[in-house]
């Protein structure tokens, strides 16, 4: 027998190379990709220190943390609208009143992570919207917010571009400048950046390869939990939108270094919400793009099926591969995918995005498996094992399902 994967490779549309060199942004930090869990598509500026604690409570009661779920993330609306008197961030009291320092220890002694959200700009995005007051963005105060950060045992830093400038220049200085920030306090802490701020067509993330400012980069405008909006708007988008907007993607995935699609809206309510296999989808194709998998949802009340999808081993393991490398359509069809894990290993997602079930098939000269094969595949959903015939392997896929074959 001979195999001989050929791999799948991604045009980036990259016009100036990768921001920031070579080199991984933040040194320290695992080569996989984060997990974790964050409050803004439930709890948004209603968050509190009570809910956090409640929520990183269900992390471990439910086999999530064991799971790898860790990163525990405050978004927006954290902070007192006011910086204390030697400019200093400080926690909104009256939501926080034990301080940000303490709800990290509180994580902590749980094994988990802490992660917190600071705007790249003078504004937060809620202060920039007018929804919430103040003026605590880090622009200008990066190296005393990362102190601060650090101090406090921040794990992760979710930084937020907020401005109605999205001047290129201005936003590398910024993203930058946090960037060395961090690095100079010494502690690994993951940065992720969102350069896009309610940009149409093409956003600075998935224009520009960021992979040398930040640990992981939004490659899109906010996720909604639906199956697709108008993916060309400035608005928010659905799962699929995104999945069309990361294929081209892949090549800039490596150790430490992803693109971010968004979060998981797996189990979060919405109008219409996702159907159970447009979730699936979700799941699927996040794990094959290496992306980072941080859930929305809450904790404290998902379903049994909820639970399932965040908690399925075999997903997970193709997400948290060492090989850290992203998939890509295959031969240009944007529902067949292929990503390679392990040493010499393959998976391959199928999604139906038609109204209709049908058998879908991938041929195993498309996928590089070539001469005198024997090819069966594993789907890491169901654990049902497909045996190749007549050169493909075909499988039945519900509507908007993906079904996520490891080839054996």
């Amino acid at each position: 027998m001979m195999l001989a994967f050929l791999g799948v490779v991604a045009c980036t549309p990259d016009p100036e190379g990768r921001i920031g060199g070579d080199g991984v942004a933040i040194e320290g930090l695992p080569a996989v990709p984060p997990m974790g869990w964050n409050s803004w598509n439930t709890f948004g500026c209603n968050i509190t220190e009570q809910i956090v604690r409640e929520q990183a409570d269900a992390l471990v009661a439910t086999g999530l943390r064991d799971a790898g779920y860790r990163h525990v993330i405050v978004d927006d609306c954290w902070a007192a609208p006011l910086r204390a008197a030697d400019g200093s961030l400080q926690a909104e009291p009256s939501r926080f009143p034990s301080g940000m320092a303490a709800l990290g220890q509180y994580l902590h002694e749980r094994g988990l992570k802490f992660g917190l959200y600071s705007g790249a700009s003078d504004q937060t995005c809620t202060q920039l919207l007018g929804t919430y007051p103040g003026s605590t963005g880090s622009r200008g105060h990066e190296e005393q917010d990362a102190r601060t950060f650090a101090d406090w045992q921040v794990d992760y830093l979710k930084y937020d571009w907020c401005s109605s400038d999205s001047d290129h220049g201005e936003q590398v200085t910024a993203f930058t400048a946090m960037r060395d920030a961090i690095r100079d306090t010494g502690r690994p802490i993951v940065y992720s950046i969102n350069p896009n701020s309610g940009v149409a067509d093409m956003v600075p993330g998935a224009e520009f390869d960021w992979g040398g400012v930040a640990t992981m980069t939004r490659i899109t405008n906010d996720i909604a939990p639906v199956w697709s909006t108008n993916a060309d708007s400035s608005g928010p988008q659905g799962v699929i939108d995104i999945v069309d907007a990361a294929q081209a993607l892949a090549a800039r995935v490596g150790p430490s270094a992803f693109n971010d699609p968004d979060m998981l809206v797996v189990g979060v309510d919405g109008n219409p919400g996702l159907t159970l296999a447009q979730q699936r989808t979700q799941m699927s194709m996040w794990a094959m793009m290496a992306a980072p998998l941080i859930a929305g949802n809450d904790l404290t009340r998902m379903s049994t099926q909820t639970l399932d999808l965040l908690r399925n081993r075999a997903v997970i393991a193709i997400d948290q591969d060492e090989r850290v490398s992203a998939g890509a359509p295959v031969d240009d069809d944007a529902e067949i995918w292929a990503r390679a894990i392990g040493e010499k290993g393959l998976v391959v997602s199928l999604t139906n995005r038609d109204d209709h079930p049908r058998p879908m098939s991938v041929s195993l000269s498309s996928l590089g498996l070539v001469g005198d094969v024997t090819v069966s595949a594993i789907d890491a959903w169901t654990g049902r094992r497909y045996q190749a015939e007549a050169g493909e392997i075909t499988v039945d896929v519900g509507v908007n399902d993906t079904v996520l074959l490891q080839i054996a």
